[in-house]
Formats: C-alpha cells, sequence, structure tokens
C-alpha cells in the first residue's frame, strides 16, 4: 500500500557511504527530506542530487536535512558523491527493504529487480509524512518548489 499523507514514515536504518548507520530516528524533532533516486552515476540522478546539493542551504533554512537513497552499494555512492560534488548524505538500501517500505520501487526497470522509483517524501519531526510523491518515470525530477512549500508550512 502506497504512503500517504498523515502516515506514520516506516523506520529505517542504512549504511551511507562511510559505512555508518544513519536512522530516520537520528533526526527526531527536524523535518526530513527522502529523495530515493533509482541508481547512483545516470544523467537525471546526478542532475536531481546535484541541484540539491547546490542549493541546500535553502533546506537547512527550513530545518530540514535532505538524504538520498539508492538501491546502490555504499562503496557506489561514496565514489558518486565524490566525482559528482553531492553534498546530502546517500544512503544505501542495497537490500531494497526501505524503498519496498516505502511504495518506491520498480518491479521491473530495464531488466533490473527492485529499484527504487524517483520519488520524495517530506517527514515531519514527530515522523509524519507530509509530502508524498512516487514517479513511474525514472526521468521525471521531482518538484523541488513543492517540497519547500511544504517545509515552510511546517515551520
Amino acid at each position: 500500500m502506497a504512503i500517504q499523507v498523515g502516515d506514520n514514515a516506516p523506520a529505517f536504518t542504512l549504511k551511507n557511504a562511510a559505512l555508518e548507520d544513519v536512522s530516520l530516528g537520528d533526526f527526531a524533532g527536524k523535518n526530513v527530506v527522502l529523495l530515493f533516486v533509482p541508481l547512483a552515476f545516470t544523467s537525471v540522478c546526478t542532475q536531481e542530487l546535484c541541484e540539491i546539493s547546490a542549493g541546500i542551504n535553502a533546506y537547512e533554512e527550513l530545518d530540514a536535512q535532505a538524504l538520498g537513497i539508492s538501491v546502490d552499494s555504499p562503496f557506489s555512492l561514496n565514489a558518486w558523491a565524490e566525482k559528482e560534488g553531492i553534498a546530502i548524505p546517500l544512503l544505501s538500501d542495497f537490500n531494497k527493504e526501505v524503498s519496498a517500505a516505502y511504495s518506491a520501487q520498480h518491479e521491473d526497470l530495464l531488466g533490473f529487480k527492485g529499484i527504487a522509483k524517483r520519488s520524495a517524501f517530506v517527514v515531519d519531526g514527530q515522523g509524519i509524512v507530509r509530502y508524498a510523491w512516487v514517479s513511474d518515470n525514472p526521468k521525471v525530477l521531482p518538484d523541488f518548489a513543492a517540497i519547500r512549500a511544504c517545509l515552510q508550512s511546517l515551520n
């Protein structure tokens, strides 16, 4: 069942690019923007996360932490962040459990099973989903203005 606005956000713990555990609960009391991206090193995913990285101050000013989540390994995510200058934490959903919990997973994308759908969720400081967007088209970027408007409404 798809995650809806008003639902409790599924809790998770994932490895970041430095192999450290990062949990949604680590950000209790703070708004979090979860950005699921299909695959590292692809053009649209790189565009999305570089765009977020370039405008990171706008999210920090709204007391929000942006997190990128991909089914790639932490090692790939580390290399991608270094190569492209991605400034937000990247988390590895290598076991494909979190993208499934958020109903943000392709059954089959180009013959690959369980790749994350490009999606965006805003989770407020109490762990409630306040914005949810999931695309079946991996080439479509989230509406960043809508995400920022959601964050502004929470402050």
